[in-house]
């Protein structure tokens, strides 16, 4: 009886490894912007959503992330180029709308009104992704100088903005179009001119050090995948014409 117990443990051994292993659980620092698309498309990895320039510095101070998805090609290209990240691809882009309060208490009803003297103007800081797009498209507008008096706050990530104006916080605030549909119900928003909007291209690499080099590459091609690519536009972002 003992034999046949030593038998059925020997023979479980066998199979176990095969048939039993975890499949490897890679992780995904990702830009703020993708918080919720990013697990519709894969649930499996670690994510830790963030604005794109305190991932990168995670990255350069030997954070153990596997894949880096950036909401600017200026944090991945910087790490490509630091020897740090492999090729990055563009993967979606994205547009700048501006979001006020649905009681809109200060009767924002176009980016021209936030000159007015005692607008509460929310926007991110300057080295997040979101925050340089922001001064590019109101430097086009003409608007830098007044509008920048009325900020009264600068925020880490862009889900800091969406948060403090849809609870009230600020009267106005710069954001991707893409932010607003979980907040809809508590926001207004503001479409901005197309010509005056920066190009916005996310890009997405494998971190060199990464330990999981083929989960991670199988991780981007199901972000750059047709199941991807339609969850991206599903969510609101534009796509490159093919990833690239």
């Amino acid at each position: 009886m003992r034999r046949g117990a030593l038998t059925l443990a020997t023979v479980l051994a066998l199979l176990l490894p095969a048939g039993g292993a975890p499949a490897t659980r890679i992780t995904v620092y990702a830009a703020a912007s993708l918080t919720a698309v990013f697990p519709r498309i894969d649930r499996a990895p670690r994510y830790s959503f963030a604005g794109s320039d305190q991932l990168a510095t995670q990255i350069r101070q030997g954070a153990p992330a596997d894949v880096f998805a950036s909401a600017s090609p200026k944090q991945a290209e910087l790490l490509y180029r630091e020897g740090l990240l492999r090729k990055p691809v563009v993967f979606a882009t994205n547009k700048l709308v501006v979001i006020v309060p649905r009681t809109n208490p200060a009767n924002v009803h176009s980016v021209h009104d936030l000159r007015r003297r005692g607008v509460k103007v929310i926007v991110a800081a300057p080295a997040v992704p979101i925050g340089a797009y922001t001064r590019k498209l109101r430097a086009k507008l003409g608007i830098s100088g007044p509008v920048l008096q009325n900020v009264v706050d600068e925020e880490p990530d862009v889900k800091g903005i969406v948060a403090k104006i849809a609870l009230g916080e600020g009267d106005a605030g710069f954001v991707y179009k893409t932010d607003v549909r979980p907040v809809r119900t508590k926001v207004l928003t503001i479409p901005l001119p197309a010509w005056a909007q920066p190009p916005v291209r996310y890009e997405a690499g494998i971190v060199r050090a990464s330990a999981h080099r083929a989960a991670a590459a199988a991780f981007l091609r199901r972000v750059t995948s047709l199941r991807g690519r339609r969850l991206l536009a599903g969510a609101g972002f534009g796509l490159p014409k093919s990833p690239r």
